[in-house]
């Protein structure tokens, strides 16, 4: 029987330097490991719509029964200052029971638990995985076109865990069975340039722009048992005026919407609209609304079914059962959403982002135990 070293896989795979989209070696690392373990494993590059090319991996061992699936990436955001770092962000450096590198928390060490714990808890059903590299930047090539290719291959997945950092302290303290929609807008209030001396003949935009950032900031209901409030964020405000004499022709102001599942984005914008149409009936105010981090809607995965196993099984292993959360930005779990029941279960992601990025060893061995006691009792 085969068997993975976790720890061991995550340094080869920090060792990748694939910084979105360069996947740098990273999918030869993982089918080399994957192969051995009975997977079938295929390699597919996606382009267009806008974005770079991207390379994806898909695995999958066994046929027929339930079907699990595993998403997550291997693309890592840039090191940013190298002065910052005490080691190479590319040398995996063990040192104090941790292993730094860039990718370590995000989320290579994701990675590397659920392949070690294939080889651990074979599976009377079937496993795939899905992997890209391209989830930290546009994710268009991604797991979306991937996802998408494996329908029509024929997949049918019924569960799916994505190995984001979801832990908040310890290991297996929560996990995420939802996410909130994401929507932007932009705000142009438009008025009438003119000289500040003069306000009578010029229509100053920016009390109106003022006006509607107060009105419109902040929570926009109370949330619910699974979600926490819908949220809106005025990100910058802007005039392009580089005078102190000259009122304004615009003013413009952008926003996110972080919205939970009592809204659809069709009955947020046009809530959004009503309220701006009172504050500025006697100024022309335009709006534009992108979504932001597609698709903009909600998810709540069932909270029964594969779900409660797997708050049994961290319960039984870590004697404790997660909190069951939906908060945090975007992940590629929006793109499995559309496929079957997701949660996002990992590490503590404290680091994730930073400089010294690292997870501890223990924790490291102590997911891929979580992962491959979930399979076993999944399968079961």
């Amino acid at each position: 029987m085969t068997t993975i070293d976790p720890v061991r896989l995550l340094a080869d795979l920090i060792a990748c330097p694939s910084v979105t989209p360069a996947s740098a070696g990273v999918f030869d690392v993982l089918e080399a490991a994957l192969v051995p373990l009975g997977f079938v494993v295929t390699r597919l590059t996606f382009d267009g719509d806008g974005s770079y090319p991207v390379e994806n991996l898909f695995a999958t061992r066994g046929q027929g029964g339930r079907h699990l699936l595993f998403a997550g990436h291997t693309d890592v955001v840039p090191p940013g200052d190298l002065a910052q770092w005490a080691s190479d962000p590319f040398e995996p450096t063990i040192r104090d029971g941790r292993i730094f590198g860039r990718g370590a928390a995000d989320m290579k060490s994701g990675v590397a638990a659920f392949v070690a714990a294939c080889a651990a808890a074979p599976a009377t059903g079937t496993i795939s995985l899905a992997i890209t590299n391209d989830e930290e930047a546009d994710g268009i090539n991604g797991t979306d076109k991937l996802l998408a290719w494996a329908k029509a291959q024929g997949h049918v997945f019924d569960f799916a865990i994505v190995g984001e950092p979801s832990a908040t302290i310890t290991l297996g303290d929560s996990i995420k069975v939802g996410r909130r929609g994401s929507l932007n807008g932009r705000l142009v209030v438009t008025g009438v340039q003119g000289h500040v001396a003069y306000p009578e003949k010029a229509r100053n935009p920016l009390p109106v722009l003022a006006q509607a950032v107060l009105a419109l900031s902040g929570k926009l209901d109370d949330g619910n048992a699974q979600f926490p409030p819908s949220n809106l964020e005025f990100t910058s405000l802007d005039v392009g005026n580089e005078t102190t004499n000259v009122i304004p022709a615009s003013a413009s102001a952008r926003f996110n919407v972080r919205f939970n599942d009592s809204w659809t984005p069709e009955a947020l914008e046009s809530s959004i609209r009503a309220e701006l149409d009172e504050i500025a009936a006697e100024m022309e105010c335009s709006i534009v609304f992108e979504v932001s981090g597609r698709p903009s809607r909600s998810f709540l995965s069932p909270l029964s079914g594969a779900v409660e196993t797997l708050c049994t099984t961290i319960a039984g292993v870590t004697g404790k059962r997660p909190e069951l959360s939906t908060g945090g930005g975007t992940s590629d779990a929006r793109f499995v959403a559309a496929y079957c029941p997701v949660v996002e279960f990992g590490l503590p992601g404290q680091t994730m982002h930073k400089a010294n990025e690292s997870v501890a060893l223990d924790d490291v061995t102590g997911l891929t135990a979580l992962y491959a006691a979930f399979i076993r009792d999944y399968f079961a």
